[in-house]
C-alpha cells in the first residue's frame, strides 16, 4: 500500500518500545508526522530521529506528535 506525503495515512494498530498498543486514531484532531525507517541504531536513522527530537517541543507547540515506524521487534526498539 502506498501512503503519499500530505495525505491521510491508512488506520494501524501497532505495538510500541513499552509493549502498549498505538493506534492511528487516538491521535486524531493532532497533526502526526509519521516516519518510518527500516532498522534500529542505525547511523543514518538515528541521525533523523535525532532530528525529530531536537525538535520536539517546537512539534508539540503545534500540536503535533511523531511516530516512527520500523519493522524491529520491541527489544530493539527500547535499546
Amino acid at each position: 500500500m502506498a501512503i503519499q506525503e500530505g495525505k491521510a495515512a491508512p488506520e494501524f494498530n501497532l505495538t510500541n518500545q513499552d509493549g502498549d498498543k498505538v493506534s492511528l486514531k487516538h491521535f486524531r484532531g493532532q497533526h502526526v508526522i509519521l516516519y518510518f525507517y527500516p532498522r534500529d541504531n542505525s547511523p543514518c536513522w538515528t541521525k533523523e530521529a535525532c532530528v525529530f527530537r531536537d525538535f520536539k517541543q517546537e512539534i508539540q507547540a503545534l500540536d503535533a506528535v511523531i511516530l516512527g515506524v520500523s519493522p524491529d521487534s520491541i527489544e530493539s526498539h527500547r535499546n
